[in-house]
């Protein structure tokens, strides 16, 4: 078996800033009542006509992992695509990736578990290359929320949370044995599923254009469902087990974790379980502050943050953990 690393890191997010105020504008909200139950002072929103979406975000990602592996895009045998919102239904983003970066026909795969979605990718890539089948693999994680988001009172609850913004990573074939990805931790409840749901349509003809069409009452299927109290119970429950499942597989302790970077969801979510480890605030690495909740695209995005602000040093031990819609959760353990 060959062991698999992170050889470059890379993340995009809109030019569009959208502050709490800036939402207060238009929905019966304010500033201290979004930081108060979600710690997010901003987030970044797609405008229409910028030319971002779901893919061309992590095209612009991609291309900046890609340079920081140090290889070129025709050294790329696989590509893995998270997101919730791809540009179509189908087909998936992975192949508008490979067209755009030009790669010769590689294969490429979309994987579709929302906020755990870059940690499943991650383990996809990892397989592929701890059997031997590929040397470079790119992980991409992309959301475009905005389009999709009840941007009024109604709808206030979920909508402030969400941001767009892409991540990616290069894993590559390591040759130090016991460096790179040590294991990935992955699980799911169906029970659970709707839950944190949307069960209506793509970001190319989304929600206001429908609404528009076809008007509705309140009970509209096409806007994210989300039962904050109990999605929140779950997370930080399934947080703290999947983190110590990864801990104890590789014979490690919560004193040994030099970084822990947790999917964006909600900041209180990351406080508690920074508290219930006893980790101190540089153990710990948050941006939900900034960019708000971008489901697949968080891990990355505070991922390339935290390495590019030297907060990840080579042999650190770095623990990934996210949970979200499914319900899934998952966490990868990783040796710098």
């Amino acid at each position: 078996m060959y062991q698999s690393k992170i050889a470059g890191l890379g993340s995009y997010v809109p030019e569009n800033v959208v502050t709490n105020d800036d939402l207060a504008k238009i929905m019966d909200t304010n500033d201290e009542w979004i930081q108060e139950r979600t710690g997010i002072k901003e987030r970044r929103h797609i405008k229409k006509g910028d030319g971002n979406t779901t893919a061309t975000m992590g095209v612009k990602a991609a291309k900046i992992a890609i340079e920081r592996a140090g290889i070129s895009k025709d050294d790329i045998e696989l590509i893995v695509f998270a997101t919730l919102s791809p540009d179509y239904y189908f087909p998936g983003c992975g192949v508008q990736v490979q067209e755009m970066l030009d790669i010769n026909t590689c294969p490429a795969l979309d994987v579709r578990n929302q906020c755990s979605g870059f940690v499943y990718a991650l383990s996809v890539a990892d397989q592929y290359i701890k059997t031997g089948m590929y040397k470079n693999v790119l992980v991409i994680g992309s959301e475009n929320h905005s389009g999709g988001l009840d941007m009024t009172t109604r709808g206030r609850s979920v909508s402030v949370i969400f941001g767009d913004g892409a991540g990616a990573a290069v894993l590559s074939r390591s040759d130090h044995n016991g460096q790179g990805i040590l294991s990935t931790h992955l699980h799911s409840e169906g029970k659970h599923a709707l839950e944190l749901s949307l069960k209506g349509p793509s970001t190319n003809h989304w929600v206001p254009e429908i609404i528009a069409e076809n008007p509705q009452g309140d009970d509209i299927p096409y806007y994210p469902h989300m039962n904050g109290q109990f999605v929140f119970k779950n997370a930080v429950v399934r947080f703290s087990e999947v983190i110590n499942e990864g801990l104890q597989a590789n014979g490690l302790e919560v004193k040994d974790i030099d970084m822990l970077i947790p999917h964006q969801a909600n900041l209180r979510i990351s406080q508690f379980i920074q508290q219930k480890f006893k980790l101190s605030d540089e153990q710990v690495f948050n941006n939900i502050q900034k960019y708000g909740n971008t489901t697949a695209a968080s891990i990355p995005i505070a991922l390339t943050e935290a390495w590019e602000k030297g907060k990840i040093k080579e042999e650190d031990v770095v623990v990934l953990a996210a949970f979200g819609s499914g319900f899934t959760w998952a966490s990868a353990i990783i040796s710098w």
